[in-house]
């Protein structure tokens, strides 16, 4: 039989550096879920993105057990590296923090793709473009 679901719910920590400190912490306890329980195994899922943040959406069972599913970084984040800028600009249309290569938009297309709501690379590609353009990063051809 399978097990019912409590609840759901998401997050966004730094990927093999997670803590049980707050503001990750906090949370999960407030849910039911064990912090240090889940700091271990969300570390050992997720060792080899080096601190790279990355949503997890936990689900959390009537029997105080759970399994969790990690997705991919946050498009403004693969942005900002992809184009070295440490954060978005606060006029993205008059102030530029950096540029990013067609290769560049489609290799965060590529990844981010299974989260989107279409399967059209190039639909995700201006999805990407547009989120840049808002960070007041250009795409050069």
């Amino acid at each position: 039989m399978a097990k019912k679901v409590l609840k759901s719910f998401k997050v966004m920590a730094a990927g093999g550096k997670a803590t049980p400190a707050p503001p990750l912490g906090p949370v999960l306890g407030a849910n039911g879920v064990n912090p240090g329980q889940f700091v271990t195994k969300f570390n050992e899922a997720t060792k080899a993105l080096n601190g790279r943040v990355v949503g997890c959406v936990i689900t959390v069972y009537t029997d105080k057990t759970f399994d969790f599913e990690i997705k991919s970084s946050p498009t403004s984040v693969l942005l900002a590296a992809a184009a070295k800028a440490e954060k978005g600009s606060g006029k993205p249309n008059t102030e530029k923090v950096g540029k990013i290569t067609k290769a560049q938009l489609k290799q965060i297309a590529e990844e981010k793709l299974k989260d989107f709501n279409t399967a059209d690379l190039d639909a995700a590609m201006s999805i990407i473009a547009g989120t840049a353009r808002s960070m007041g990063i250009t795409v050069e051809a």
